[in-house]
């Protein structure tokens, strides 16, 4: 299936039922669909064949999220773009990826303005909520053409055969920088297919799911959007992250699937509020992209209610290498099962996970070692660098650069990143451990550990610790509080108190910056 498909298949199930609603306004499946053929019909006449690069620079918005489908019904590769990003990284990206066509919001007309000159291979540049110039036909400026949306899609297109297969590509996403230059990942119709298909599979569904997006498109909560469409539900998209506003949401709208990272369910749990709304509706509230605390976990499981679901994955292997549906968080007896908290659920069927050596052997059970993986969820490779493709794909293995085990009942944990192991006085510290333990502290409302170097153990273990608002702790009472859990050797030697920690687009710490900062600090 291409991505347009899963749109077609929703408008099978009834072309008038809602399909996208944002601030109280809702295109139908078959406005959605219509649009998608204008969309394809205008890149068409913009030059672009099957295979083509089309971008999409914009924040969360019904029109820009409906150009996938018509970049996809065009035979086209779909280039999302993080609005978030630096102007110099998205220009890189977009001159990576060979994109062709680069639609994007007035909001990032200033950004796309500073960098339109340093992108020789865009033709055509569209704005899907304002007309750049006059009001009349596209106008050139330099080497490309800047046209208004009505004037890009004012066409009809009639359906085409679909000339597209398995293997070819659906879209290209960034890795981000933050270990060095970023990579295009290609993901195939078959890669999003099986997604699609383990997403279903893995989880509660029913008849006409509403999925509340919060998160941005660009990201997880854009490819969970095509399970919902493909059951013929309702997409909810908020254009900007207020979790205010996410919780009146889901009683307005019966949402019954929503996706947050742990960072933003740690603010949602923060909200007084939480205990009054009527959450009844929900039936799957996955959490992903980064570790989450088991007590926040656990108290997310009283408070927002037992429809809890968490899923691994990286861009590489989208979403679904593990899986733990709401069920799994209870023992049979109804009771929170604690002891699998601080996993990431089993395996997902349709790929292979094994946990592998450093030599290629792969390890037996309970053994740590790096999470791989191979099956038709596995990335097709990096766009163009086929060094880097090999570097990952060592051993017939996608290599995940996870640390993780497999416990006797197949549920896999996750230890931490490989780059992001301490070793201490000779012992192999895993910050993710340390991180749970200092957690379970209600004045800690997130917190990052890292290794700095340290004369006599080699690294010292570091946490840089972001208290709950309205709250106090001395560092060695947390120290202290640490150690009772996971004794002496793993328990930070040193605290570091910060209002905020640095974030990537969607929410995670990034350790690389905190790194820097100290570094810069003793320098």
């Amino acid at each position: 299936m291409r991505l347009v498909d899963y749109l077609d298949k929703g408008a099978s199930l009834g072309p008038d039922a809602p399909c996208l609603t944002t601030d109280g306004e809702t295109l139908s499946y078959a406005e959605v669909q219509q649009l998608s053929y204008r969309i394809a019909a205008g890149l068409a006449a913009s030059g672009v064949e099957p295979g083509g690069k089309v971008a999409i620079l914009s924040a969360n918005d019904p029109i820009a999220f409906s150009c996938v489908f018509g970049i996809s019904r065009a035979g086209a590769v779909w280039c999302p773009i993080n609005p978030r990003n630096e102007a110099a990284e998205n220009r890189e990206l977009l001159d990576q990826f060979d994109c062709e066509v680069l639609i994007y919001q007035a909001a990032f007309a200033p950004l796309v303005d500073r960098i339109r000159d340093a992108l020789p291979k865009i033709r055509t540049f569209v704005c899907v909520d304002q007309d750049p110039g006059s009001g009349q036909d596209p106008h050139l400026i330099g080497r490309s053409r800047t046209v208004g949306w009505d004037a890009f899609c004012g066409g009809v297109s009639q359906p085409a055969p679909d000339l597209t297969g398995p293997d070819d590509l659906a879209l290209i996403v960034g890795t981000g920088g933050t270990t060095g230059r970023p990579k295009g990942v290609m993901l195939t119709n078959g890669n999003l297919e099986t997604m699609t298909a383990l997403t279903l599979m893995g989880y509660p569904f029913g008849d006409r799911p509403v999925y509340l997006a919060l998160a941005p498109l660009t990201h997880a909560a854009g490819v969970l959007c095509f399970p919902v469409l493909a059951s013929g539900g309702e997409i909810v998209i908020m254009r900007t992250p207020d979790v205010h506003a996410f919780l009146r949401l889901i009683p307005q709208h019966r949402i019954t699937h929503t996706f947050l990272p742990p960072t933003l369910i740690y603010m949602v749990l923060a909200l007084e509020e939480l205990d009054t709304m009527d959450l009844s509706s929900l039936r799957c509230f996955w959490y992903g992209a980064a570790p989450m605390s088991v007590a926040r976990l656990e108290e997310a499981l009283w408070r927002i209610g037992p429809v809890m679901a968490q899923l691994f994955g990286q861009t590489e292997a989208p979403m679904m290498i593990s899986i733990m549906p709401p069920s799994a968080h209870f023992d049979a007896d109804g009771n929170i099962a604690r002891h699998r908290l601080s996993s990431a659920g089993q395996p997902s069927p349709l790929i292979t996970t094994a946990i592998m050596a450093a030599d290629g052997t792969l390890v037996p059970r309970g053994e740590r070692g790096e999470i791989v993986v191979r099956g038709s969820l596995v990335m097709k490779g990096y766009y163009r660098d086929p060094e880097a493709t090999a570097a990952a794909s060592q051993y017939g293995w996608h290599h995940t650069g996870d640390i993780g085990y497999l416990d006797e009942d197949n549920y896999l944990y996750i230890v931490d990143r490989a780059k992001d192991m301490i070793i201490t006085g000779g012992f192999n510290v895993y910050s993710t451990e340390v991180e749970q333990a200092l957690m379970a502290h209600p004045a800690v409302q997130d917190c990052a550990v890292i290794g700095r170097p340290d004369d006599k153990w080699g690294e010292r273990v570091v946490a840089v610790v972001q208290l709950q608002s309205g709250t106090t702790i001395d560092a060695a009472e947390l120290i202290a509080f640490a150690k009772q859990r996971i004794g002496s050797v793993k328990a930070p030697k040193e605290i570091l108190l910060w209002p905020d920690l640095p974030r990537s687009k969607v929410g995670k710490v990034l350790k690389p910056d905190i790194k820097a900062r100290l570094a810069a600090e003793v320098g």
